[in-house]
């Protein structure tokens, strides 16, 4: 493997026209999910100039319509849009198409007799890991998350003024005998009020930048390394100068690109789906993996088949071209987890309504809440590996 190198990651802020649609969708899990834990959700969401489109699948309590468009502009409100091309208020139109769940997909799933209930659709997810931050996750995509995630904060507490919700980070970083080492450029371009220019932009963010990066890492940034809003003006965003779709920025999701992922997105899915439970899942294994101290970073990769319980394979690369550790782990793995839907579910407490707050900053690396939210962030199970 390479020692030294660049390596980039980018994040998108909640009014991102995408990630407004993953708020929406995970909305909408939560809603079901809060009235029937056991609930069935798979709800996509597009967004344009004054429209909303949720279209899917639903098994579960009946939820009125009209609850779920309030709830759809609650969510519009706390992210902050209220303008001309899309807003809260009823300018933008809202349709709901979600109808019931496929029967056929339903039998393939449930349990029933002797049989347990199967993953919810064939697919590979990815879990991964390292020690390059303290939250485990690679630096890059980290602090990509972590600009953005304050500017939205003090935003909203009105503290950062004339900065819409609409915005993008992207960090490189050069990483020297595999370690980061500088960060090399910063790019930030976010949708502003008409009352600023560029230069007062700048200003505006780059202590956002000072905040959420280690000054070890700042050091040698050169100046001219850092662009915010390289192309110029930006006043109109959001879904209004781009359409978004759910599950459009898996990358951003996971690991920034510095490992893999198996394909599918999360948002709108409620945790039958392996889609979004294995990957939480195989990330709790990764993560505890690397807390224990066994291995700098961790990848493993779980598979499914739909309507099967177990996972077809489970996969373990410690990147460290010992064997026979590889193995001891995948043998741990087997003896003291259950990576079936349900054992997956149990284990990390999934049929909660706990995945609105995913919905942006990334799925991993966050702190685990009370409510049991990022459950799947705990170190609690190291010690299985560290014996």
């Amino acid at each position: 493997m390479k020692k030294n190198f660049l390596f980039t990651s980018e994040s998108v802020s909640e009014g991102h026209p995408d990630k407004v649609c993953d708020r929406i969708s995970d909305m909408v899990v939560d809603t079901y999910l809060t009235n029937e834990p056991q609930a069935r959700v798979a709800c996509e969401t597009l967004t344009t100039t004054n429209k909303v489109v949720l279209a899917g699948e639903v098994r579960g309590p009946e939820i009125k319509k009209d609850e779920l468009i309030s709830k759809v502009r609650a969510c519009i409100k706390d992210i902050g849009y209220d303008q001309d091309g899309f807003s809260w208020r009823d300018a933008t139109k809202i349709e709901s198409h979600l109808h019931s769940q496929s029967a056929d997909i339903a039998m393939g799933v449930d349990s029933s007799g002797n049989k347990d209930e199967g993953a919810g659709d064939q697919g590979i997810m990815f879990g991964y890991a390292c020690n390059e931050t303290d939250v485990l996750m690679p630096a890059p995509i980290h602090y990509s998350h972590k600009i953005l995630r304050l500017m939205a904060e003090d935003r909203k507490t009105g503290k950062l003024k004339n900065i819409e919700p609409d915005s993008k980070s992207q960090i490189t970083i050069e990483y020297k005998d595999g370690k980061p080492a500088d960060v090399k450029s910063v790019v930030i371009s976010t949708q502003h009020s008409a009352d600023v220019s560029q230069s007062q932009v700048r200003e505006l963010v780059k202590p956002y930048i000072e905040r959420s990066i280690p000054k070890n890492l700042l050091s040698n940034l050169d100046e001219k390394e850092i662009y915010v809003n390289p192309t110029g003006n930006f006043v109109i965003g959001g879904p209004d100068g781009d359409s978004g779709l759910t599950g459009r920025k898996i990358i951003v999701d996971t690991y920034g690109g510095a490992a893999p992922h198996g394909g599918g997105a999360f948002s709108g899915k409620d945790p039958t789906k392996v889609d979004r439970s294995a990957a939480y899942a195989s990330r709790y294994l990764a993560k505890n993996v690397v807390a224990s101290g066994v291995a700098d970073k961790c990848l493993i990769q779980l598979a499914y088949a739909i309507g099967v319980s177990k996972p077809l394979s489970i996969y373990v690369d410690l990147f460290d071209n010992d064997e026979e550790k590889n193995r001891h782990v995948e043998k741990l793995i087997n003896e003291n987890f259950d990576l079936s839907p349900r054992g997956i579910r149990e284990m990390l407490g999934l049929n909660k309504p706990i995945y609105e707050k995913t919905s942006a900053y990334g799925h991993f690396g966050r702190d685990p809440g009370s409510d049991g939210s990022f459950s799947w962030e705990k170190t609690d199970k190291s010690g299985i590996f560290s014996k």
